[in-house]
């Protein structure tokens, strides 16, 4: 095992280039070891600075955001499918657009609240007086609270805000909040103007009253309110609250399908991260998707950003070329959130909830870690001090965050379970969990260095039951979706690089990481025209001369070492490194477990060969997330039974995605369209096309299911999608709505279609056979499905029989097979809790 110092000493030489340029053009996670990344990083910051003091950045936009392929993709590339491939896929792509599509109903309005609470979550939301146990309403006085008061009118209206189940801050009508004064010895009841932990209260139910609590104590009734034994308080619906403040989505009730079991509609991202405030050691990334104390704690800038009123976010500033930025969030939003501001808040929950509303049915969300950049950013936050940059301990931390955003939305909605965030773990429970109107969460990680598997000198750090181990533990947290590798070379495969200025900055943490660089040589004639990994400078022109001196003349200043090597051989470049033998033991672990494989980020020839091995174990569970794959690859995939989701990005550059992918669509299964956002994943998000563009998006707007669709205004900022792009998450109706103003209602169908499309993959992947109609080669008798047992569950029926055609109400149709060997059809009719009849 090399010597650790020797690894220490190497990240020291590469940290001015990884704190500053902070190299993040994707997302991941990694290993094991720890560092003091604020004190070694300093110096290389302040060198960072004075190199870069008398140039203004270049704004650093993603070249490939609109590329069929980020992973390595030439000018001009072309096609490897037959005309005639593309017109059969083509034609049977639009056969499936005139199929019957399932019945939709609106979900149900909110019930009108009672005036007094069935439970301890109903009051979420609500305007309520509190009634104490001799009679007397709770008003306020002075600086405190008193029941005191003699009628309903004269108590105090106390808005009751959610910050996790069952418990609440109690808003009051001078907009200030019921708290402990923070008296360890003798607490007392007091009000407060800004919350905190003092001001959150439990809320217990005990017959027809209800008790708050806190750290303090108990709230006790009396002249003043004070802690003590605790009293039962009875709430009664009032009015004359003060608004609390928030986002509001502007978009009207959203759709849900008649029966739990039939086919789905809606949209997929198949590529986010939605707990990447925890990325980094929780220093990197400003904001969160949610804060117990609301919108105005949520989304505030870092700390190092609005200390210097948006003038030291080195980070920021690298990545969207602009040196400052007004550092204020809520409520103006002058400057972020916007598509190309990458180290903020893009998933606020809000924000989600409108997309959502507006036609997301499926939500990827990847738990994501980089260990080498988090330990050399110089600026950790609290979560540092549980994980130490540990890939999987930033994993779990994730995984529990989304446990806590799930709980924190059924809050706000009335109780466990009722929210519209649903984490499933099987397709379905998704199924159901869509058809009830609400957005199916799959838990997914994507990293570097997957379960510590490092390699240091080619020699593995891991094993094969270490991976075993560990793929359990990913399992048990709900994990369902998976790449290999994001950033380094590692035990399981090698990694396509990343190109341009961004490209030696990666490849230096690729050698802290392994002790080797990325072994980039000419590809094979074999591999064909425009299959390749990105190209790596041949010499030191190839890179921007004043980012190369920035960058890394500081370094060789301070350390006079050399900052990557130069690849001399003839482009295109291809990474050596292949699939190992761990990374197929992985694989075929992960088939074992019935999980998805995302070969996004590999080499090409670690790709090949991985789909090699899917293809001998006739394995379908494989997606493309965010167009880190190939163009060789994606027909592969689809003719595996997968699904190719690409990177969102610009609506223009995704109508050019969508029409070239229609074409490799293979018709043996159902076809259906989604994207990867990569939102808070350090990927930029689609610019505006402007207000002068042809045919622009107009508000309101009818958008899927019927949805109406307005402007969406957060605080005192109201958003265009002509001029403001996809600044945020919630701005994704507006672009799938520029996607049908550029493309027509066509696109609209297969993006609706993408739910289903992803739901069919995952029921393949979990062994469900495909539908007989498109395949007729997998029918089952006629006779078999006739015969099927009453009472079986629609899982058992999928399970036994395989996919129907028509999924349609309480009815599946299947192709199936007569005894003379022609196809017929045969429908089998549930009741509405699903079960044969």
């Amino acid at each position: 095992m090399p010597d650790r110092n020797r690894r220490l000493r190497a990240r020291l030489v590469w940290s001015t280039a990884l704190a500053v340029g902070a190299v993040l053009s994707a997302t991941f996670l990694v290993p094991s070891w720890g560092g003091n990344g604020a004190e070694d990083s300093q110096p290389l910051i302040d060198a960072y600075e004075r190199a870069t003091k008398s140039r203004q950045h270049q704004h650093q936009v993603e070249a490939t955001q609109n590329a069929i392929s980020r992973g390595g993709e030439p000018a001009g590339t072309e096609d490897t499918t037959t005309p005639r491939e593309q017109a059969r896929s083509e034609a049977a792509v639009e056969a499936q657009r005139n199929e019957p599509d399932p019945a939709l109903v609106r979900v149900p309005a909110p019930a009108d609240r009672s005036a007094v609470p069935p439970d301890r979550y109903a009051m979420a939301g609500g305007c309520y007086a509190l009634q104490g146990p001799d009679g007397r309403w709770l008003v306020r006085s002075g600086n405190g609270y008193a029941t005191t008061g003699a009628t309903r009118a004269s108590a105090e209206p106390l808005h009751f805000q959610a910050t996790d189940l069952g418990s609440y801050l109690l808003w009051d009508s001078e907009q200030e909040f019921v708290a402990g004064d923070g008296n360890l010895l003798i607490p007392s009841v007091t009000s407060a103007t800004e919350a905190n932990a003092r001001a959150v209260w439990a809320v217990k139910k005990s017959g027809a009253t209800f008790t708050f609590g806190n750290d303090a104590g108990n709230l006790h009734s009396g002249d003043p309110v004070s802690f003590g034994m605790p009293s039962g308080f009875r709430p009664r619906l009032t009015d004359g609250c003060a608004t609390w403040p928030e986002i509001t989505d502007n978009v009207g009730r959203t759709f849900a399908g008649v029966s739990s079991f039939q086919e789905v509609r809606g949209t997929t991202d198949a590529h986010t991260h939605g707990m990447a405030f925890e990325f980094l050691g929780g220093g990197a990334h400003c904001g969160r998707p949610w804060s117990p104390f609301g919108v105005e704690v949520a989304l505030q800038d870092c700390p190092d950003h609005s200390t210097t009123q948006g003038q030291g976010a080195i980070l920021e500033a690298f990545l969207s070329g602009r040196p400052s930025h007004d550092p204020v969030g809520w409520p103006t939003f002058k400057d972020w959130p916007a598509p190309d501001s990458l180290t903020h808040e893009g998933t606020y929950y809000k924000w989600m909830e409108r997309a959502w509303k507006g036609g997301l049915r499926i939500f990827v969300n990847l738990l994501v870690e980089n260990n080498q950049l988090c330990m050399i950013y110089p600026i950790k936050g609290e979560v540092f001090a549980e994980t130490q940059c540990d890939d999987m301990k930033s994993a779990k931390q994730q995984a529990d965050d989304m446990r806590a955003f799930e709980r924190y939305i059924d809050a706000q909605y009335g109780g466990p379970g009722k929210g519209w965030y649903r984490i499933v773990t099987d397709p379905f429970e998704a199924r159901k969990v869509i058809n009830s109107g609400k957005l199916a969460v799959v838990m997914g990680i994507e990293t570097s260095v997957p379960f510590g598997c490092s390699t240091v000198v080619d020699q593995p750090e891991c094993s094969a039951a270490k991976i075993d181990q560990q793929l359990d533990e990913a399992y048990s947290w709900g994990v369902r979706q998976m790449e290999l590798v994001n950033k380094f070379d590692n035990a399981l495969a090698g990694v396509a690089g990343d190109s341009g200025a961004i490209g030696p900055l990666v490849n230096g943490a690729n050698f802290l990481e392994t002790q080797s660089f990325w072994d980039m040589r000419t590809c094979p004639t074999s591999y064909g025209e425009d299959v390749q990994d990105n190209d790596q400078p041949a010499a030191p022109g190839a890179v921007d001369a004043e980012q190369q001196d920035a960058l890394f003349g500081a370094v060789a200043d301070l350390f006079g070492v050399a900052a990557a090597p130069i690849y001399a051989s003839p482009t295109p470049h291809c990474n050596r490194r292949s699939l190992t033998t761990l990374g197929e033991h992985t694989i075929r672990g992960m088939a074992q477990r019935r999980m998805i494989f995302d070969p996004d980020h590999m080499s090409v020839r670690a790709r090949k060969s991985s789909l090699d091995l899917l293809e001998e174990l006739r394995y379908p569970g494989v997606i493309s997330s965010h167009s880190w794959s190939t163009p060789d690859a994606y027909p592969r995939i689809y003719k595996l039974g997968g699904a190719v989701f690409p990177y969102a990005g610009d609506s223009g550059g995704f109508v050019e995605k969508w029409e070239q992918h229609v074409k490799w669509a293979d018709p043996r299964f159902y076809f259906g369209f989604g994207y990867g956002a990569d939102i808070n994943g350090l990927g930029a998000q689609g610019d505006p096309r402007g207000a002068d563009a042809d045919n622009p998006v107009t508000y309101p707007f009818t958008g899927m299911g019927g949805v109406r669709v307005d402007q969406q205004v957060s605080g005192e900022r109201v958003y265009d999608i002509n001029l403001d792009g996809v600044a945020h998450y919630g701005l994704y109706p507006d672009w799938l709505e520029d996607l049908e103003k550029q493309a027509g209602p066509d696109i609209t169908t297969d993006m609706s279609r993408g739910a289903e499309a992803y739901l069919q993959m995952w029921e393949r992947t979990v062994g469900v056979s495909n539908d007989a109609c498109r395949q007729p080669s997998v029918a089952k008798p006629a006779s078999m499905i006739r015969n099927l047992a009453r009472g079986m569950t629609v899982r058992q029926v999928l399970l036994r029989a395989g996919q129907p055609h028509e999924r349609l109400g309480r009815e599946l149709t299947y192709c199936a097979r007569t005894a003379s060997g022609s196809l017929t059809e045969v429908t089998k009719r549930f009741t509405a809790d699903g079960r044969l009849v």
